[in-house]
């Protein structure tokens, strides 16, 4: 199904930008909000809140929130729901979504709007009333949370008052601050800058402002004045416990498939291998639920699975606490992955300045830049340009489009990848990689003629120099797939291996060859060229083997499903069109060991390509009176 069939015309040109974007539902469809009006949210409406970021160099990253005000109807909620999802669609299927209810808001939600969001009363259906139409209502406020502000309006009575919160009384010409005997201090700091909010948005910046302790001489005038509007001093009740206050039990987590709208519960070791690609699960965490959204599910299947978990919380009577997070597949966040025994670990985590990995030096990079906290980093804007030379002598050989993805371990080459980002402006991802067989020559000219492209772009792109089995996610995922080959075509590499009187062991789509595996997803796609032993296999991986005419996939009996797609996709790279056999562990022909030189034992153990020794350190270098000084800086 086309996105563009499918996408409503309020969400036209949606996360192109930083920054908020907000929709309210009225008559079931969604409804840009003025930027006047962000930050009002009434309680018997529904709204998609998108807040967009961008980390330097990076693609945009979406946290997407449906808000339902307590008034709202269970059909706008729905529409809510449903339209977040053909929002996310739009995205290109990479937002978190999130479900806020109204006095149940995430941190993260809140933390978009400062000092606080304020909920009204009313809603589209009943009618706004025009700011002629409005008197002033003296309102009093419950104030909760020590990061995190919540403001929640209460009976303007003595009996909504108790020692242990922080309450605002707002009224036409003074706002008074009652800090119960018992409140907490970060909460009635927190209530200051709510008051100050209050003050500059409904009062215009004029108003007396009352701090009232509990406990304190009724004789102070602002004591007494707050007292005279509750109908004179009395003595306050103890705290009554209310659904606020109940902090909900986490459990043990409970896995449901999700199927045409059903849920079925899967009594199953809860492992990322269960979560198949073509389908959606429900993670029943008790305080908290986690929706999992396969990469290929379908538009249509992805609102069911909304609807369908709506009406498990109202099944289950679970509380309107309950918190729904929505991850979709490669995006999963770490809560996420926590809850499972057994999630393979990723690349680590990536940076916003695209290049800040182990092994990468870079020219023109910002000073600093700040990381992203994904397992999953943000990747470049896809439809750009690709070009890839090999360094070749003193000159630079474009490949082949068919051939970029295949890296010789004896060469070095130059990436040029030319990209528009969000405001349409092009962007230059320029890299020069060093094979480890590489020769010194190549490696000094393929640092000179990168370095001439850079000057010849006016410095606009950052420059990497990218080493092999330090490649950063972002340059990975360039290449579908990305292949490190044995040998080179160089004549660099040539001539020493010439020198040597050694045989080069170079790749070639003639011979056998054996390639492994290993990557989950198009940020961490490599496959690695290994000798061609049985001994090389390992149950936890997928391989490729080529026997000249012949091609097999050979599946690990500890491999994941994507490992297994991504196995096909390399067989068909490297020998487009080759009838492909697919042979599980344990089910191998005696072809496919003849080419192997015969059956022997391997590992079952995952096989680590490469170890990071340490973390980064950094000195500063300087020359005094012709001394060189070196000084390491602490963190």
């Amino acid at each position: 199904m086309s996105t563009q069939k499918v996408v409503d015309p309020a969400f036209q040109g949606a996360g192109q930008k930083v920054g908020i974007e907000i929709w309210r539902i009225e008559d079931f469809k969604p409804v840009a909000l003025p930027k006047s009006d962000y930050g009002k949210f009434y309680s018997g409406d529904s709204y998609i809140v998108l807040q967009t970021t961008s980390p330097k160099g990076g693609a945009y990253l979406y946290d997407l929130h449906f808000w339902i005000g307590k008034d709202s109807s269970q059909d706008e909620a729905g529409t809510a729901a449903i339209k977040t999802v053909e929002l996310d669609s739009v995205l290109g299927g990479r937002a978190v979504q999130y479900r806020e209810l109204q006095g149940y808001e995430s941190d993260k939600f809140l933390s978009y709007f400062k000092p606080c969001i304020i909920p009204m009363e009313g809603g589209f259906a009943s009618g706004f009333k025009t700011p002629e139409e409005e008197t002033f209502e003296t309102r009093l406020y419950i104030c909760k949370g020590k990061r995190a502000i919540r403001i929640k309006q209460v009976p303007f009575a003595r009996s909504s008052l108790n020692h242990d919160d922080v309450f605002i009384l707002d009224t036409e010409n003074k706002i008074y601050q009652f800090n119960g005997a018992n409140s907490n201090i970060q909460e009635r700091a927190k209530s200051l800058e709510v008051i100050q909010h209050l003050k500059e948005k409904y009062h215009g910046g004029v108003c007396d402002v009352a701090i009232v302790d509990d406990g304190k001489l009724q004789a102070e005038s602002d004591s007494g004045e707050f007292w005279v509007l509750f109908g004179g001093f009395a003595p306050i009740g103890k705290k009554t416990v209310s659904d606020d206050d109940v902090v909900l039990e986490t459990t043990a987590p409970k896995l449901y498939s999700i199927n045409d709208g059903e849920l079925k519960f899967e009594d199953i070791p809860l492992t990322k291998a269960v979560l198949e690609n073509t389908r959606c699960f429900l993670l029943d965490c008790g305080a908290e639920m986690f929706v999992w959204v396969g990469r290929v599910t379908q538009l249509e299947d992805r609102k069911a699975v909304t609807k369908a978990v709506e009406e498990f919380i109202i099944n289950q009577k679970r509380p309107k606490t309950t918190r729904v997070t929505q991850v979709i597949q490669g995006y999963e966040s770490h809560a996420f992955k926590s809850k499972f025994e057994s999630w393979p670990a990723g690349t680590a985590t990536g940076n916003s300045a695209l290049l800040k990995q182990q092994g990468v030096d870079v020219k023109g990079a910002p000073k600093s830049s700040t990381p992203v906290n994904e397992e999953v980093p943000p990747l470049l804007e896809g439809g750009g340009r690709l070009e890839v030379w090999c360094i070749d002598g003193n000159t630079r050989s474009p490949l082949p489009k068919e051939d970029n993805g295949k890296f010789y371990s004896g060469d070095c080459y130059i990436v040029l990848y030319t990209y528009h980002s969000g405001d349409k402006k092009e962007e230059y991802y320029l890299n020069y990689w060093i094979g480890k067989e590489s020769t010194a020559d190549d490696q000094v000219m393929g640092a000179e003629l990168a370095n001439t492209m850079w000057n010849s772009l006016k410095g606009r792109p950052v420059l990497g120099r990218i080493y092999q089995g330090k490649e950063p996610p972002q340059f990975v995922a360039l290449f579908q797939p990305m292949v490190i080959l044995k040998g080179g075509i160089s004549s660099g590499y040539k001539k020493i291996t010439e020198e040597k009187g050694a045989a080069s062991g170079s790749y070639s789509p003639e011979g056998i060859a054996l390639f492994r595996v290993s990557g989950t997803a198009i940020h961490n796609n490599k496959t690695l060229h290994v000798d061609a032993l049985a001994t090389s296999l390992s149950s936890t991986d997928c391989f490729v083997l080529q026997t000249g005419s012949a091609m097999f996939t050979w599946h690990g009996n500890s491999s994941t499903y994507e490992q297994q797609q991504w196995a096909a996709k390399v067989a068909e790279f490297l020998k487009p069109g080759v009838t492909v056999k697919h042979c599980k562990e344990g089910t191998e022909s005696s072809a496919f060991w003849f080419a192997l030189d015969g059956k022997q034992s391997y590992t079952s153990k995952p096989i680590m390509q490469y170890t990071i020794v340490r973390e980064p350190h950094l000195y500063a270098f300087s020359i005094r009176k012709g001394y060189r000084d070196l000084q390491f800086l602490p963190r």
